[in-house]
């Protein structure tokens, strides 16, 4: 995680609080994440509703405590600062394909391979691609490849905590954000915020909706022209959970898109 900085990422690994964009509605159950090796913590979505069963199908969650979605169907899109460098990995598992992570119908795949950032050092570049040993039967999310998207309101999803020191979820939780735009993000963060890899989102007046702890890495997503899910944004940092003024922090998808691309190609994807 990006330990240099004061303001945290959105992942729950012991030893640091991190911020998640999303806050969401607790859950019946609080069930603690596994420590993250990056010392990281993820928070959930504040503010939100449960998403219905089937409502979102590409979401994952990992179990070091973030969020991901679907990029192909044996390949995890997650931020950066949710893993430990690159190279083979088989500790983490992958959930997919329910929104309450108690279901019995809930698939759980091993990790093989891990490709973090190329040049990822805690500052912008925040995104990672995690191979799976078997695919998941569910639909992929496409990633923007343009910056068309990159306004209005979007969606925003996780099993994080509800509210800044909160409990992770077992249900999945929903919310919707708008768009903030560079000029207005960097007034909050100053240099922290690093323009063109990272775009923000939230309720800049009222606070109250955004991810939180456990929602990194999770998607950012709205609809395209076609009424299409199109991922904007991986779940990055903030300062937080649903702060007024302080509006949560995603890496920037179509900056990378390119790059994702190479790279899911690297790992068979």
């Amino acid at each position: 995680m990006r330990t240099h900085r004061k303001l945290l990422t959105r992942s729950t690994a012991v030893g640091a609080v991190a911020l998640a964009a999303f806050s969401l509605q607790p859950g019946a159950a609080h069930a603690a994440p596994a420590p993250d090796p990056s010392g990281s913590v993820h928070t959930k979505v504040v503010g939100g509703t449960k998403a219905d069963q089937g409502e979102f199908p590409f979401m994952v969650r990992l179990s070091m405590g973030c969020g991901g979605a679907l990029y192909a169907k044996d390949i995890v899109l997650t931020a950066a600062h949710c893993v430990d460098g690159s190279g083979a990995n088989t500790s983490i598992t992958a959930t997919a394909g329910v929104a309450d992570l108690e279901d019995s119908h809930a698939v759980k795949v091993k990790s093989t391979q891990v490709l973090q950032a190329p040049g990822y050092n805690g500052k912008g570049k925040d995104w990672a691609l995690i191979k799976l040993d078997k695919p998941i039967d569910q639909p992929t999310l496409k990633i923007a490849e343009n910056d068309k998207l990159n306004s209005g309101d979007f969606t925003i999803a996780g099993w994080g905590a509800d509210k800044e020191g909160g409990d992770q979820q077992r249900y999945l939780l929903k919310a919707t954000v708008p768009f903030v735009d560079d000029a207005t993000c960097k007034k909050a963060y100053g240099d922290q915020l690093t323009p063109g890899d990272e775009i923000c989102a939230g309720k800049l007046d009222t606070g109250g909706v955004d991810t939180c702890q456990g929602d990194s890495g999770g998607p950012m997503f709205r609809k395209d022209d076609a009424g299409q899910w199109l991922q904007v944004g991986i779940v990055s940092w903030g300062e937080g959970c649903a702060r007024p003024g302080k509006p949560g922090v995603y890496s920037e998808v179509s900056t990378f898109a390119a790059n994702i691309k190479k790279a899911a190609g690297e790992l068979g994807g």
